[in-house]
C-alpha cells in the first residue's frame, strides 16, 4: 500500500468519524477525490472489486428479488425499490422497463464496480473513469443475500487493490452565444416535434445547451419560475394524488419513477419524498434556476418541470404520469397551471 492510500485513507477516517453523516460523494470533494477511489480503500475489508460484463452482471440481479435501486447527481438523490427485469441493450445503450425499477443506462460511461458490506449494508456501487457513481444497488429486507454474495464471489475481479486510477473528463465545450444560433430554425424545429424524446436531437442539431434552449425557445413554450416550484408542486401532487414522473440522471444513468408521491418533508438543505418504496432528496440550495417546459407531441402538449444548477445542468426533471400513445394527465396540466398560471 502507497503511503499516498494511507494519508487518504487516515483522512478519510477522520472525515467520517467527525461527520458521521456525512455522504461519500460529498466527503470525496472535501478530501478533493473521488467517491471510487473512497469506495476502492476498503478493498478487502468493506469492498470487492468487480470485473466483468457490467451488461450481463445487471441481467443477474434480478436473482436478488427485490432491492433499491440508487441513482443521484450532486443535488439529487432518487432512490426506488423493486426487482431488475426485462433488461434490454441495444450497443451500450440499455432499458430497464419495469413499473417499479426504470432505467435509462449508457454503458460507455461503466468503468468501475464493487460490491461493498458496510456494517449491513449490501450494495453493488459503479462507478465512470473519473471516479464519479453512475448507479447502485442496494439489498433490501426482501433481497436475496445469498445470491448477492453468489454475484459478488463470480465477478470478484484477479487483482484486488486498495489503490484506484481515474481519467478525469475534459470540460463540457463552451456554450455557443446566443447570436450565433439560428433562433429562428430552432423555434421552429421545436414547435415541430412530435415525441419529447426527439429534443435531445435538436439541441445537437443546432448546437443549443439545454439550459440555452430554456432562453432560445418559442414563445409560449417555456416560463421561468420561482426555484420553490418543485416543492410546491410536491406538495400540490401529494394533497390531490396526482401521479407524476421524476427523472434524476448523470451521465451514466437515469432513473425514473413513476406514481404518486405521499409523504414530502424539508430536512435542512434537502426537500424530501419519504415513501416505503419510493425517496427523493433535493439540495434546493443548489437549485439556480426552475422552468415549465411545453413540447409538442401526437399526443398533445406535455408538459414538465425542469431543475437546474449554476452551471446549466438539469437537476431533477418532472411530468405528469404518462406512456407514449396516452395524452397527458389533464390533473397534471391543471396542477402546474394553479401554480404557475402557464
Amino acid at each position: 500500500m502507497s503511503v499516498i492510500a494511507i494519508s487518504l485513507k487516515e483522512q478519510w477516517e477522520q472525515l467520517k468519524a467527525e461527520n458521521p453523516k456525512l455522504r461519500i460523494r460529498d466527503a470525496a470533494k472535501q478530501l478533493e477525490t473521488s467517491e471510487a477511489q473512497l469506495v476502492a480503500l476498503g478493498t478487502g475489508t468493506s469492498a470487492t472489486r468487480l470485473e466483468g460484463d457490467w451488461k450481463e452482471f445487471l441481467k443477474e440481479i434480478i436473482t436478488l428479488d427485490k432491492v433499491m435501486a440508487l441513482t443521484r447527481n450532486d443535488d439529487a438523490v432518487h432512490e426506488r425499490k423493486g426487482v431488475y427485469d426485462n433488461i434490454e441493450f441495444h450497443g451500450p445503450v440499455g432499458t430497464v422497463l419495469n413499473p417499479d425499477i426504470d432505467l435509462r443506462l449508457f454503458m460507455m460511461h461503466w468503468a468501475h464496480g464493487y460490491s461493498v458490506a458496510e456494517a449491513d449494508r449490501l450494495s453493488f456501487q459503479f462507478f465512470d473513469r473519473s471516479g464519479e457513481a453512475v448507479h447502485k444497488i442496494y439489498c433490501t429486507v426482501g433481497s436475496n443475500e445469498e445470491a448477492f454474495h453468489a454475484l459478488t464471489a463470480k465477478y470478484k475481479a484477479a487483482e484486488q487493490t486498495v489503490e484506484l486510477q481515474t481519467v478525469a473528463y475534459p470540460p463540457a465545450p463552451a456554450e455557443k452565444p446566443d447570436s450565433e444560433i439560428d433562433a429562428a430554425a430552432f423555434q421552429e424545429g421545436w414547435k415541430s416535434i412530435t415525441d419529447t424524446h426527439q429534443f435531445y436531437g435538436l439541441l445537437g442539431k443546432h448546437g443549443v445547451t439545454r439550459s440555452q434552449a430554456m432562453r432560445l425557445a418559442p414563445e409560449g413554450f417555456v416560463k421561468e419560475v420561482d426555484n420553490d416550484i418543485t416543492r410546491k408542486m410536491l406538495q400540490a401532487a401529494s394533497e390531490r394524488q396526482v401521479p407524476i414522473m421524476v427523472f434524476v440522471g448523470n451521465r451514466g444513468c437515469i432513473q425514473i419513477h413513476t406514481g404518486e408521491v405521499k409523504k414530502v418533508m424539508e430536512a435542512g438543505p434537502w426537500y424530501n419524498v419519504m415513501d416505503p418504496d419510493f425517496n427523493l432528496h433535493l439540495r434546493e440550495t443548489s437549485i439556480a434556476k426552475s422552468f415549465i417546459v411545453k413540447k409538442p407531441s401526437e399526443d398533445g402538449t406535455i408538459t414538465a418541470v425542469e431543475v437546474y444548477d449554476t452551471k446549466g445542468e438539469m437537476i431533477v426533471q418532472f411530468f405528469g404520469k404518462r406512456k407514449p400513445g396516452i395524452p397527458e394527465l389533464p390533473e397534471w396540466a391543471q396542477l402546474i397551471q394553479d401554480l404557475t398560471q402557464f
